[in-house]
């Protein structure tokens, strides 16, 4: 049913995107200033499509504004630049708090380390294979407001729905072929296992140590660095940037 979606979406960019709209991308999302006019556009249409296909909710005593809404989806949609917005077609529904949420167990796909607190462990983010994707918004926004920094809890959120649209979680996208899946394997996983082992020494890496959980954190980490620290990534880890570029179809020149 492609083709309703396509007619669904051009219908829905006939509606000008908003003025204050294009005022929260330039006050809270800094990576929509450093793209060339025509991205901008395009990131624009994207933002006006995940907004709209969306199911927003505000949890803890939070309203989910424009602000809140535009925000998170421009981080989101910087990711689909180059492959349009069926990229997120895991994405239903954003459960959004105030700031870090309190679950019962680390489970699996969270975005930070989870911190010990007294009912639990704190987290900043959370995604759902077929479920909702749960974000703090002060973390959101954080990780909006500087885009060189290596965390964007938006980016790895969505990374780990990209990662769960083949039915498993396990740093893999849905690639085209079987060549393309060896190419992957042999760029990720003697990156993942060089990592664990300089995380081990207690060495530092350019990707932070939460990857080494296992493959998929690997593979959301590797995201937020990749739309984060190009320049660094590309120097340091040059195949697994390559594979991401391809990937995420990058034609965007600091990338």
């Amino acid at each position: 049913m492609g083709w309703l979606a396509d007619r669904r979406r051009n219908k829905l960019l006939q509606t000008p995107f908003p003025a204050d709209w294009r005022d929260i991308l330039d006050t809270n999302v800094a990576i929509y200033g450093l793209l060339p006019a025509q991205h901008q556009a395009r990131l624009r249409e994207l933002t006006q499509i995940f907004v709209a296909e969306s199911h927003w909710e505000g949890c803890g005593g939070l309203v989910v504004d424009d602000e809140i809404k535009v925000t998170i989806a421009a981080s989101a949609a910087q990711m689909a630049l180059g492959k349009g917005p069926d990229l997120f077609a895991d994405v239903g529904s954003i459960f959004v708090y105030p700031s870090a949420v309190v679950t019962k167990r680390a489970d699996v796909a969270v975005y930070t380390s989870p911190t010990p607190v007294a009912d639990g462990f704190a987290i900043d983010g959370q995604a759902h294979p077929k479920g909702p994707v749960v974000l703090a918004w002060d973390a959101a926004l954080d990780g909006a407001l500087d885009p060189s920094d290596g965390r964007n809890v938006v980016v790895h959120e969505i990374a780990h729905k990209i990662d769960f649209l083949d039915g498993l979680a396990n740093g893999t996208p849905v690639l085209p072929n079987k060549r393309a899946r060896q190419a992957w394997r042999a760029a990720f996983e003697p990156a993942f296992a060089a990592h664990r082992e300089r995380a081990a020494w207690g060495l530092p890496s350019l990707i932070r140590d939460y990857a080494t959980i296992d493959p998929a954190e690997y593979f959301a980490c590797a995201c937020e660095t990749f739309f984060e620290q190009p320049d660094q990534m590309r120097a340091e880890l040059p195949e697994v940037h390559a594979q991401l570029a391809a990937f995420f179809a990058a034609n965007r020149p600091d990338l």
